[in-house]
């Protein structure tokens, strides 16, 4: 029996006031997921407005049949793949960088500590190396610094080590309750209302899926493909996105002077910052899984 997983769409309507300003135009949900923001968009669309999607799940690529509309397309890629579609081709990009909820409670994925699964973690079930095949092989430095560097744990170390003694005793972990108690032992410390696998599951779902390299390819491919005016929104649910997305907007929404031409013209600025908004309490009430979201707002400049 096939079980529906339920998605509630975070920040669905200030994303698409953010984002449409044209409804003649196209426009990019570069992170398809399961649509809510694509639906919401296209019913702000004229008749000669366009919605293009990426997503590199094939799960929502299916689901995004049932969209059937004929303004809408989708690729089965990841959003770095933004840079593939033609220059200033584009009045909005969007990006939500959220795992879904069917993602999250699907135990077969292994996103969660949750629920018992295969621990797989991938976006796209179709290639690339599963956690449980990296964990299998990897160092304890390794797996210590991802799990560091990605997840912010402090306790990186003794997880590491924990996840090679077992391997070394009795073999790989190979599912998510396994890891989820491991670490469990690993982290001496609790967080009030966090499960103490939640940082390290956070790291690993981020490196096997490329995740921050992903973002900072697609912000760098939205300044190409967004036509001047065009807007840039884009909602993050942990401190590693939103920093990688502020300084982004930051960088390019300055003037930038070179020192060793003093005279020179300033680089003119890309973007112009325009907006941060952080979910409703309300919001929050019905959806706990909104209260880390943040989301911010740009517009590209008519600079090349």
């Amino acid at each position: 029996m096939q079980t529906s997983w339920q998605h509630t769409t975070v920040l669905l309507d200030e994303a698409v006031d953010a984002l449409v300003t044209d409804p003649d135009a196209t426009y990019i949900d570069a992170t398809f997921g399961r649509g809510g923001h694509s639906r919401l968009i296209l019913s702000r669309l004229s008749p000669d407005g366009r919605l293009v999607a990426f997503d590199k799940d094939p799960v929502a690529v299916a689901e995004s049949a049932k969209v059937g509309d004929a303004r809408f397309s989708i690729r089965h890629q990841g959003f770095r793949h933004l840079g593939d579609l033609p220059p200033a081709c584009a009045a909005g990009v969007l990006m939500d960088l959220g795992v879904s909820s069917p993602q999250i409670d699907n135990p077969e994925r292994g996103f969660s500590f949750r629920f018992d699964g295969p621990l797989d973690m991938r976006m796209d079930t179709t290639r690339g190396e599963s956690v449980a095949e990296w964990l299998a092989t990897a160092e304890v430095q390794q797996i210590a610094e991802v799990v560091r560097d990605y997840g912010e744990e402090r306790f990186a170390l003794p997880v590491a080590k924990a996840i090679v003694a077992r391997r070394q005793e009795r073999g790989p972990v190979s599912t998510t309750t396994e890891l989820a108690g491991l670490v469990a032992g690993a982290v001496k410390t609790r967080e009030p209302g966090q499960n103490p696998a939640t940082r390290t599951f956070q790291a690993l779902r981020i490196f096997i899926n490329a995740e921050l390299e992903e973002l900072q390819q697609a912000l760098e491919a939205s300044l190409s493909v967004l036509q001047p005016g065009g807007r840039l929104v884009v909602i993050s649910f942990h401190s590693l996105e939103d920093r990688i997305v502020k300084q982004f907007i930051a960088k390019h929404s300055k003037e930038v002077y070179d020192r060793r031409a003093p005279f020179a013209l300033p680089q003119a600025m890309k973007l112009v910052a325009l907006d941060r908004i952080k979910p409703s309490a309300a919001e929050v009430e019905a959806n706990p899984r909104a209260r880390s979201a943040i989301m911010r707002v740009a517009e590209r400049t008519a600079t090349v």
